[in-house]
């Protein structure tokens, strides 16, 4: 099986216990490992892929827990770099009584991963890399890394997976400048999963249909539009099919997502792009079928890599 990488942030989730209340209001955090790209990996490896993390870290007590939960879950973090000059990212988070999230954000470490660090990085060692962070599109370091391991893989004919997501906390000034980044991704990436609220955010359509078919026109790859309990659109050769949801009682849908993309990458790292280019229909939608199982037993617990303990790939079965 080849090895993943992915790229971008690791930080430390602080969810709010309290439920129903907002950050203001609520006493009790729980602390939590997190990160998109962090828990996409963690999740590739629950399910016995190879994979590693590119990320920074502050030199700092989280920096450590962060470091060693990845480890835990057999991520390799030799690229998962310390910074003693910033602390490492929290993202505070509130969850309603319907398991969806509200965050703040405390940027730190996570934002200073640097070009010239990401290029000693051998991509002749990988065969998948994920870009599935939305702090990788804002201003510093990180977001010149990321373009440039983008460039770097396109050379090098890697495959390329693209997860957005969009934070509107992060952007609500500047929509517009993650859209054109955005932009940037999916016109070459080989895979992409995005939600329908980022579908219509990115084309700018005004319809879930009319978002599709500027996809379809616009981007190369295929890709999987989550519709929550609706279930997962996958799109390819021009034609769209809907893979119905899994359903659960939700207790905390953080992760959901990143577990999802996880199995996808997990399914397809063992062959190669132009394997991947010749997969069926029926094979793609068995692929999301899969995932989106991966996404529903993520729901059930409570913190992302609590849920990822669970996560093995007798649940494909």
């Amino acid at each position: 099986m080849s090895k993943i990488l992915c790229i971008g942030e690791a930080l430390i989730d602080m969810i709010c216990t309290d439920k129903g209340k907002s950050l203001s209001d609520g006493n009790n955090f729980l602390k939590k490992a997190g990160g998109a790209p962090t828990n996409v990996a963690a999740a590739i490896a629950a399910l016995g892929g190879s994979v590693e993390l590119a990320a920074k870290v502050g030199v700092d007590p989280f920096g450590k827990h962060l470091i060693e939960v990845i480890q835990d879950f057999g991520v390799s973090t030799k690229w998962m770099l310390q910074d003693e000059n910033y602390f490492t990212t929290f993202a505070f988070v509130s969850l309603m009584e319907n398991g969806e999230r509200d965050f703040y954000f405390n940027r730190g470490a996570d934002g200073q991963l640097s070009l010239q660090e990401v290029e000693a990085i051998n991509l002749d060692e990988f065969s998948i890399i994920h870009f599935g962070s939305a702090t990788g599109f804002l201003p510093g370091p990180l977001q010149e890394a990321y373009q440039g391991l983008l460039q770097k893989a396109l050379l090098k004919n890697i495959f390329i997976s693209f997860d957005p997501n969009y934070r509107q906390l992060l952007f609500r000034n500047d929509t517009q400048n993650f859209v054109d980044q955005s932009w940037n991704f999916l016109s070459c990436s080989h895979f992409f999963k995005v939600s329908d609220e980022e579908a219509l955010l990115i084309t700018g359509a005004a319809t879930l249909a009319d978002a599709v078919t500027i996809l379809f026109e616009k981007t190369p790859g295929v890709f999987a539009i989550t519709l929550g309990k609706e279930g997962t659109m996958l799109g390819l050769n021009n034609k769209t099919i809907t893979v119905p949801s899994i359903a659960v009682t939700p207790v905390d849908t953080t992760g959901a997502g990143d577990a999802f993309v996880g199995a996808v990458l997990y399914q397809l790292s063992d062959k190669s792009l132009e394997q991947i280019k010749a997969l069926s229909e029926n094979q793609w939608n068995q692929i999301v079928v899969n995932a989106n199982k991966a996404g529903a037993r993520t729901c059930e617990y409570m913190g992302a890599m609590e849920a990822f303990k669970h996560l093995t790939t007798d649940i494909f079965n």
